[in-house]
């Protein structure tokens, strides 16, 4: 089914790009700006088996489009600066944020170069359990269980299941059925008890991802002293905050920032919703960021920026660098919002 989208994803961007029709959008699509998601940067790898691919791009395509923006003359810039041009109703020049979230150590490692090439801004949004090494980034530990498998199996509604993973392609279909069912399970504790035995079954340490793959403190330290760089939260847990009591998700947010702030002593003053779809942050997320002082919430929710996103500081939509989608003639169609916009039905915000 992923697979499926992805194909449909694809060929619709190609369509707007040979047909033109981005061309046509982008004068009541493009908006003010775009705040662009990002996670990995790092140089393509060879496995045949990656589920999560998505989730990175490599260095060059991530200089690609600061090279497409730099030639549509628009300003890259902190997410401080869209947070005052926002408020401001400055709209005089167009302008891209960039955002990577969860806080992986390749945004120091091959990022922060490519960014520093550009004299680019960028803001990573830091899960305190990451950086403390203690959290739990369940869908890696789902890719490392069924790459190292030929078969698994997984109580699906009460019924223990067994899955084949014995080929690439079986572990393509495996990954997105229990990614799904994972996500279904109705709280945080459940998901990560089913992932937790899971990885005991077969010898997954779940427990040394976060350490082997998030800065430490330590390094986010050093890497926050960069000018170019703004430090933001992202919850804890990097729990699905829709799911959790409101008591659960204040103390996620507003502790997520506190920590934070102990450890690097600067402000955290922006925020990204774990997961960031609509099953993960909605109205009473919304309310509860700004309720704790966040300026400025970003969610997954496609869109570009335009002026009644002022209106909705704690809901901002972001364009995402996929990386299965890492192809240079896309960029104008990303730039464009047309893509957005198809996705969108056409709606420029997205925030109920």
């Amino acid at each position: 089914m992923k697979q499926l989208r992805n194909t449909v994803i694809r060929a619709g961007m190609e369509a707007l790009y040979f047909s033109g029709a981005h061309i046509l959008l982008r004068p009541i699509f493009a908006g003010v700006g775009a705040i662009f998601m990002l996670h990995h940067v790092r140089p393509r790898r060879g496995d045949a088996f990656q589920p999560n691919h998505h989730l990175e791009v490599t260095p060059d395509f991530l200089r690609a489009m600061l090279t497409h923006l730099r030639a549509l003359d628009v300003d890259v810039i902190s997410i401080d600066e869209a947070h005052r041009r926002l408020a401001e109703r400055n709209f005089a020049r167009r302008f891209a944020c960039f955002t990577f979230d969860d806080g992986y150590r390749d945004n120091r490692d091959f990022a922060l170069p490519v960014m520093r090439e550009f004299g680019a801004p960028f803001t990573v949004y830091v899960a305190s359990d990451f950086a403390e090494g203690c959290g739990r980034l369940w869908w890696i530990a789902l890719e490392r269980v069924i790459a190292a498998a030929s078969a698994i199996e997984v109580p699906i509604d009460g019924t223990m299941t067994r899955i084949d993973t014995a080929t690439a392609q079986a572990k393509r279909t495996a990954f997105g059925r229990i990614h799904d069912w994972l996500r279904s399970l109705p709280g945080e504790q459940a998901m990560q008890a089913e992932i937790s035995a899971l990885c005991a079954r077969h010898g997954v340490d779940e427990t040394g991802i976060a350490r082997e793959l998030c800065m430490s403190w330590d390094e986010l330290r050093g890497f926050a002293e960069d000018p170019l760089v703004t430090i933001g939260a992202h919850t804890i847990t990097h729990c699905n905050l829709a799911k959790q009591s409101e008591t659960i998700a204040s103390f996620e947010l507003a502790t997520s920032r506190a920590r934070i702030e102990d450890a690097l002593q600067r402000p955290a003053l922006h925020l990204a919703y774990p997961y960031g779809d609509r099953i993960a942050a909605g109205q009473r997320e919304f309310a509860l960021a700004r309720s704790i002082g966040f300026r400025t919430a970003v969610t997954t929710r496609p869109g570009m920026l335009f002026p009644e996103s002022a209106d909705h500081l704690t809901a901002l939509q972001r364009v995402s660098l996929n990386g299965n989608y890492q192809d240079a003639r896309l960029l104008p169609v990303l730039t464009s919002g047309a893509a957005t916009a198809v996705w969108n039905g056409f709606r420029r915000i997205d925030a109920a």
